[in-house]
């Protein structure tokens, strides 16, 4: 493969890869916007929704790459997979924040933080002694189409349905955000919860459709991640998840286009660096980066300071 080549085909894999980051980063940014807290259980909402994905297209009589579709049965297949979990990964989410965190809501310090590390290790051991510890070849029906690019570089089906996904779903969220209700209380809520609630908006209906977003986003990406590297494994959320949450810190945590920007970035980063250096070292890298941003950055690149809440 041409040097060219190599860096077109570079920057396809990090775009995809970094979609996939971004979707996650985004539930990461979402939650801390409105309760500032770092939500350590989104990690395995992520590698559970990879698993539910899987068992979706297995109840659907797909196993491992034997079977390929075409037309409107792919077209069924991947939405039924999509749509199932999304919802499940929303409700598990929900599922968060009303049982294990809304009834320290008033409480100060670092309980609510802490409490999350232990509802993701309670999710991460589940997982583990549901399915064992091996990791699992994830069906894929998408027919092997490519385009050559030349010099060597390929464009493949997945990606580009990768790339369509995350825009649909990064357009949808800044069309909720912006011009929704319960978008506008959500962006109220976040700036100032106190005033929100003076004003009438339902702060716990406003969390908990945070969490449900956030969520759901972090499902579409798990079953992406699932689709396009085909496999899935218990600990596949703390490897994703600490990336996931770099990008939200780069991009600004709390800004929902910055752990957008933040997931391409680092998605580019890390794929360029396999490329053309040892890939044993692209995670110093990636936390370098992050090191980086807290020193001279704390905000990140799209974040402002505001006064505490």
């Amino acid at each position: 493969m041409s040097t060219g080549a190599l860096y077109l085909q570079q920057v396809i894999n990090g775009l995809s890869l970094g979609a996939m980051y971004a979707l996650l980063a985004l539930g990461f940014t979402l939650v801390y916007g409105i309760l500032e807290l770092i939500n350590f259980a989104h990690f395995n909402v992520f590698m559970v929704a990879s698993f539910v994905a899987l068992a979706t297209l297995e109840m659907l009589g797909l196993s491992g790459q034997s079977h390929v579709l075409t037309g409107l049965p792919l077209v069924g297949a991947l939405l039924l997979a999509f749509v199932v979990t999304m919802l499940a990964a929303g409700l598990l989410g929900v599922a968060v924040e009303r049982i294990a965190l809304r009834p320290l809501r008033g409480v100060s310090g670092t309980a609510a933080m802490i409490t999350t590390i232990g509802v993701s290790y309670i999710l991460f051991n589940l997982v583990m002694l549901t399915v064992g510890a091996n990791s699992h070849n994830f069906p894929n029906p998408m027919p092997v189409v490519r385009w050559e690019l030349g010099g060597g570089a390929v464009l493949q089906l997945r990606e580009v349905l990768i790339w369509i996904v995350s825009l649909v779903l990064l357009l949808g969220l800044h069309f909720f955000a912006s011009r929704t209700r319960l978008g506008k209380a959500m962006r109220a809520t976040a700036q100032d919860r106190d005033a929100a609630q003076l004003m009438g908006i339902d702060i716990d209906r406003t969390i908990a459709a945070t969490f449900f977003i956030g969520a759901v986003l972090a499902g579409a990406g798990g079953a992406m991640y699932g689709l396009s590297y085909n496999t899935a494994v218990f600990d596949l959320g703390f490897s994703a998840g600490l990336v996931a949450f770099t990008a939200a810190v780069f991009g600004g945590i709390g800004n929902i286009y910055g752990a957008a920007i933040g997931g391409l970035v680092l998605g580019l980063v890390r794929t360029m660096w396999d490329g053309y250096f040892d890939s044993a070292w692209s995670d110093v890298v990636v936390f370098a980066i992050l090191i980086l941003v807290l020193v001279f950055r704390p905000t990140g690149i799209l974040g402002m300071r505001v006064p505490e809440k």
